[in-house]
């Protein structure tokens, strides 16, 4: 595998995490929010991602890249809370808190961390590499 082909990999993967980050931060960003019904609640949103396979003209399996299919709604309801004082309460008291596990993002947004930072390792390798090679043929 060329050098090029390396770093088009782990770009994918900086791309990918980078997404993932951002949807982590706009969920906890929303976590509090609070809405009038359940239709109006903020949803979590997730990237949902997908394996890009290279072949080489011979047919060959060259690598694999990340690409992001598209960024979904989660399916975790808001939470339904009774709060008849709350200026968005409904005729029946309810408000509808944002439907965000707190927690849960926090877990992926550590996790997107850890395989932003692997990438950009693999990337300070192969231009280690690569200036190695440089200098073995000025000797």
């Amino acid at each position: 595998m060329s050098f090029s082909g390396i770093y088009d990999i782990a770009g994918s993967a900086l791309q990918a995490q980078t997404s993932r980050m951002n949807t982590v931060a706009s969920n906890l960003a929303n976590a509090g929010s609070v809405a009038a019904s359940e239709e109006e609640a903020y949803r979590a949103i997730k990237p949902v991602f997908a394996t890009l396979y290279q072949q080489t003209q011979a047919g060959d399996l060259a690598g694999a890249k990340v690409n992001i299919a598209g960024v979904l709604p989660s399916d975790r309801q808001p939470e339904q809370r009774y709060q008849p004082d709350h200026p968005l309460a409904n005729a029946d008291g309810h408000v509808y808190y944002a439907g965000v596990n707190v927690m849960e993002e926090m877990a992926d947004m550590m996790s997107a961390s850890r395989s932003f930072e692997s990438a950009v390792e693999v990337i300070g390798r192969v231009n280690s590499m690569q200036q190695g090679l440089l200098n073995l043929g000025q000797r």
